[in-house]
């Protein structure tokens, strides 16, 4: 069953009212409001905005004897809602109710509208009795405007040798905030509450830390495995919370990262890979509400299926359960891949893979769109757009890693997908080259390099990266929407990394469809401001660039790596050129020196600066010769 509420929009972003009636602090001033009108039946109920079914879906208002639902707007009436047929609001006044229920925030107004249509004696209530203390609050003028709910989840752990570490800096200081602060709640696996803290932002630029081993000793707790919630107050620029999250363990066969949980729970996720051989693939299904995920509500099918497995549990109110995909679908094999439908009941989880030698990484699937519909223009915008939409990621050092990927329909438009892999040398040379044809739906085309490659000679610089890329020489259809899982596996421990994202048009002065994508103002996007957090020693960083051009741009970037400490002081600064269409792959421990990275300290980060191109990045940890993390970069 999915819960009936709007998480996001392409057009107008994300959505403040679910956030507002699911959060944590809010959860129970709503059932103590509905508890209190079980008791002065009948009930009225005043739904001007058409907010009625978000809340019914979030909140239980069974108990309540609901006299009737009347609306304000005339193509409402006639309509259904709470089970009761919509009436114009002009009717109120002969209902004969004792209490009117205001579905909305900010209601004064709207009830002073009405206050001539209550009966005698008849009082209000509205959803403002579930409103957030105003210390939770940026913007005390406007509830739901979305710079108060600067929130999001974190998957995290600290357990078993298992531990989880979120790093984000303070860019929302770069965008004019001050007194900016982060409210922590975490929770464990039955949504019960392990501990709330308050965190002051650092001055602009600064670094945030939460590592679990911290918290578990700072509380006093058990080992637990759960969610962080994360509520930023006083922020500007963004209402997005981005961090990096980093798992790490007692041993070397637990590493991996990955990034925020992108806040908007979605029907659909796609993109996550079956289990290998000797490998169980674990589902992490985190419940982003304060009602609980019924029993028979998410379920798996394989990719390009319409049969479906679904999961017989009930979930708690922002708990957490760990699902064996096997458990579901015990027949499908890597490169086998899984559509997650999820009702919106959470936001983008993380899957963990564990190996038959206990290693373990952690990464996550992605939104899978269900608005989207094929695009006939995109095949024809060769002439205007050249290589058009892009998906580029690193071809890492072959002398230490395999490099695969594996193309993932990211859409229900997606009935085919025509691709091609293109494989470029650090310098920006096509060395190898790729076709999959018009692959279908239900395809496990995976692509392994080093057979594309046929040795390293082909990359003189012993590294390179790889563009996915649509190819309609065979035909099909594109939305725009082309993503791809890509795995690396070192070759000496066979500790792996999965990293998934999706294309996008890069550097080049024309548009197409908010394309290239800018994080701050419309489109295009044409400069670089990545966060890299740095992994506190002895573990180095390792940060792999790539100057993807859908035309010809300009023929070298003028990338700045600037080195912060904590404080968000700049420490030193380190200019590199990377080729138009090539990469960079360095590492933090031989690019800086002992100096800068002392100064620095195990806190610091790199700030990726250019303002000549758009690049993109992956970032991860190399812990010896033991294991290692990537994922993609995020940027602000």
């Amino acid at each position: 069953m999915a819960l009936d509420i709007d998480t996001f929009s392409n057009a107008s972003g994300g959505f403040s009212l679910f956030k507002a009636l699911g959060h944590p602090l809010a959860a129970p001033k709503f059932r103590a409001l509905l508890a209190r009108l079980s008791k002065c039946g009948p009930v009225a109920v005043y739904d001007p905005l058409g907010q009625a079914s978000a809340f019914a879906s979030l909140h239980d208002m069974t108990a309540l004897d609901i006299a009737g639902v009347y609306v304000q707007d005339v193509d409402a009436i006639g309509g259904t809602a709470l089970g009761c047929t919509a009436e114009p609001v002009s009717a109120l006044a002969d209902s004969g109710v004792k209490t009117v229920l205001v579905l909305s925030f900010d209601a004064a107004r709207l009830i002073d509208h009405i206050r001539h249509l209550l009966p005698a004696g008849a009082e209000t209530q509205s959803l403002d009795a579930g409103r957030l203390d105003a210390a939770m609050l940026t913007n005390r003028r406007r509830y739901l405007d979305p710079i108060n709910f600067a929130t999001n989840f974190a998957f995290f752990r600290d357990s078993d040798g298992h531990h989880t570490r979120l790093v984000t800096a303070n860019y929302w200081g770069g965008y004019g905030a001050v007194g900016t602060k982060f409210w922590f709640r975490l929770m464990d696996d039955q949504g019960e509450t392990l501990a709330d803290w308050w965190m002051d932002a650092p001055a602009a630029n600064g670094v945030i830390t939460v590592d679990s081993a911290d918290i578990r000793q700072r509380f006093g707790l058990d080992v637990f495995t759960g969610q962080l919630f994360i509520h930023v107050v006083g922020g500007a620029g963004h209402d997005i919370v981005k961090y990096a999250l980093d798992t790490y363990g007692d041993s070397d066969t637990v590493m991996s990262c990955t990034h925020d949980a992108n806040a908007w729970p979605s029907d659909l996720y796609a993109g996550l890979p079956a289990p290998g051989p000797g490998e169980t693939v674990v589902l992490w299904i985190q419940n982003s509400h304060p009602c609980p995920i019924p029993a028979g509500s998410v379920g798996l099918n394989a990719m390009g299926y319409e049969d479906t497995a679904w999961l017989d549990v009930s979930v708690p109110a922002f708990g957490s359960y760990a699902l064996d995909v096997a458990a579901l679908l015990p027949d499908l094999r890597w490169p086998g891949q899984i559509e997650i439908r999820a009702g919106k009941h959470f936001v983008r989880p993380r899957y963990e893979v564990i190996t038959k030698s206990g290693r373990r990484r952690i990464s996550h699937p992605n939104v899978e769109r269900v608005d989207l519909e094929a695009d006939p223009r995109i095949p024809e915008l060769g002439n205007l757009l050249g290589k058009g939409y892009l998906l580029p990621a690193p071809v890492l050092p072959l002398d230490r890693f395999t490099s695969c990927l594996l193309p993932t329909p990211m859409s229900t438009a997606q009935v085919d997908l025509p691709v091609a892999a293109i494989v470029y040398s650090a310098a920006g040379d096509e060395v190898a080259r790729h076709t999959f044809g018009k692959l279908p739906r239900n395809h496990e085309a995976l692509l392994e390099l080093d057979t594309v490659l046929n040795g390293s000679g082909r990359l003189p610089e012993g590294y390179g990266h790889v563009e996915l890329m649509y190819d309609f020489v065979d035909g099909g259809s594109a939305d725009g929407w082309l993503h791809g899982l890509f795995r690396y596996t070192d070759r000496e421990t066979g500790h792996a990394a999965d990293t998934s994202f999706g294309a996008h048009v890069f550097n080049t002065v024309l548009t197409y469809r908010n394309e290239p994508q800018s994080y701050s103002g419309p489109a295009p996007g044409l400069s670089t401001r990545l966060f890299l957090r740095l992994g506190p020693a002895p573990v180095d960083t390792m940060c792999h660039l790539i100057y993807p051009a859908s035309t010809p741009w300009h023929a070298h970037s003028d990338t700045m790596l600037v080195l912060y400490d904590a404080t968000g002081a700049v420490v030193a600064e380190k200019s590199v050129v990377i080729p138009c269409g090539g990469s960079l792959y360095w590492r933090y421990g031989e690019t800086f020196d002992s100096a800068a990275r002392n100064a620095a300290g195990d806190n610091g980060y790199v700030l990726i600066r250019d303002t000549t191109c758009r690049l993109f990045g992956y970032h991860g940890l190399i812990n010896g010769a033991g294991s290692f993390s990537l994922d993609h970069m995020f940027g602000f």
